[in-house]
């Protein structure tokens, strides 16, 4: 069983309180994107991980994916696999990759094993993963909340522009990335973004790790100053960084961000 593991971007990021268990609240819209891992899981001998594409720092029984399997061995009779990774998706790069990964294994051996589980079972199960890993369950676009695994989908969102995401190469750490956060109210309700004109999103929805990345990493304020000049009605970092996407109304062309990885699609979303 081949299963593509698509990325996501965040549409404003707003930390709003640390937790007692030590994450934090947190307020954001998450979008799915085309930017895929690919995880091949097989039956075999024995449980097994390996991976192959971009290098993946750590103990391969660290992996999300086998934890994944791990967690439904808990409650399930089930034979051993084979889990491959194609790592794409850059890591340490605010687009959820390994999140994916782990959820996608999750549904991909509900499939396979015709374990039955609902979507709500299953987010519950991502949930003890990692926070982003519920959203790719229904991997729709949704209004996120809690540490990131209470999810709104009906957002009444529309979109239809083209997206253009750049990573500039930078692994920014979970630890970093809150080192200079002071959690506050969200100065804006994302759920009223559609009646918000496309125009003046710049400067009101905001990500609240990118200032200081910016400051800690000049590589970072490159690349936006470069996105801007494609003309788009909005530029954001996506997570906790390092990644950049800017949304446009027209089909970008001649920008050239030499070997830095690049996707550049149609972004519609209808909710």
């Amino acid at each position: 069983m081949r299963i593509n593991c698509n990325a996501k971007i965040n549409l404003g990021l707003y930390v709003t309180e640390k937790r007692e268990d030590g994450f934090h609240n947190l307020e954001s819209i998450f979008l799915p994107i085309p930017w895929y891992d690919v995880v091949d899981i097989q039956k075999a001998e024995k449980t097994s991980f390996s991976s192959s594409g971009i290098k993946i720092d750590g103990e391969s029984s660290s992996n999300l994916c086998l934890k994944a399997y791990q967690l439904l061995a808990q409650e399930f009779i089930m034979p051993p696999v084979s889990i491959h990774l194609e790592k794409n998706i850059p890591i340490g790069a605010g687009l959820g990759g390994g999140s994916s990964d782990a959820a996608y294994v999750l549904k991909g051996l509900n499939e396979l094993f015709q374990l039955n589980l609902s979507t709500e079972k299953l987010k519950k199960l991502a949930a003890e993963l990692g926070s982003d890993c519920p959203f790719f369950i229904e991997n729709k676009a949704a209004f996120v909340t809690g540490r990131g695994e209470e999810l709104t989908t009906d957002i009444n969102l529309q979109l239809n522009c083209y997206c253009l995401v750049v990573n500039p190469g930078i692994h920014i750490s979970t630890k970093e990335a809150y080192s200079n956060i002071i959690p506050q109210k969200s100065p804006f309700n994302l759920l009223t973004l559609n009646e918000l004109p496309q125009n003046d999103w710049q400067g009101i929805v905001s990500n609240d790790f990118e200032k200081a990345l910016e400051i800690r990493h000049v590589p970072l304020q490159k690349v936006r100053a470069e996105l801007q000049k494609l003309s788009p009605f909005y530029i954001s970092m996506s997570g906790s960084g390092s990644t950049y996407f800017a949304l446009l109304n027209k089909k970008p062309i001649g920008y050239d961000f030499g070997e830095l990885s690049t996707k550049c699609f149609k972004l519609t979303i209808n909710q």
